[in-house]
């Protein structure tokens, strides 16, 4: 049995954070279930709430995502272990919430990017498998910030207001209360 490895998380600068990455064929899929478990390792590891393969360095439209009693985001509703191949997003409501985020490519930073609250994704499983859900709520925002990753795209770009940029600390200290409530309000409309 192959044993797993966590890779190595590219951090904000690297060029191939900037870069589209191509869909995988369904070929291509039974050869990247070792790479498929790698990312869920590496996210795990990392204890990261999604992580795309851009982020370790292979430009192929995958992602995981996955928020079960994680540390980092005590405060996320729970989305069991999701594999996306080829994902698609379709936003389904003009309504927005105010996220704060943060990522594993930019560490000790978070800023709010405003998100859609309702969306379809429509992806591949792991097993080339047709997927789709609606998601809803801080969870759509989960999934959109793993898809923008594989546009190339870091949630410092989409940031409107460079002001709400702040460290974990900070963010901890001045923002995380009233984030909480935002989002249990979100939860509960």
């Amino acid at each position: 049995m192959r044993q797993m490895s966590v890779e190595r998380i590219l951090q904000i600068g690297h060029p191939l954070l900037r870069v589209r990455a191509e869909a995988v064929s369904d070929d291509e899929i039974p050869e990247m279930q070792s790479f498929i478990d790698d990312l869920i390792e590496t996210m795990r590891a990392a204890h990261g709430a999604g992580l795309a393969a851009t982020q370790v360095g292979v430009a192929k439209r995958i992602c995981v995502i996955e928020v079960a009693e994680n540390p980092r985001y005590p405060y996320k509703p729970t989305i069991p272990l999701t594999v996306l191949i080829n994902p698609e997003i379709e936003v389904l409501t003009d309504e927005r919430f105010s996220n704060y985020e943060g990522c594993l490519s930019v560490p000790n930073l978070r800023g709010i990017v405003r998100r859609p609250t309702k969306i379809r994704v429509s992806a591949l499983d792991r097993d080339g498998k047709p997927f789709e859900q609606v998601v809803e709520g801080l969870s759509a925002g989960t999934f959109q910030h793993e898809v923008d990753h594989l546009d190339g795209t870091l949630f410092v770009d989409l940031v409107e207001d460079s002001r709400t940029l702040c460290t974990w600390e900070t963010f901890e200290e001045f923002h995380r209360a009233e984030f909480i409530e935002r989002v249990k309000e979100l939860e509960e409309s």
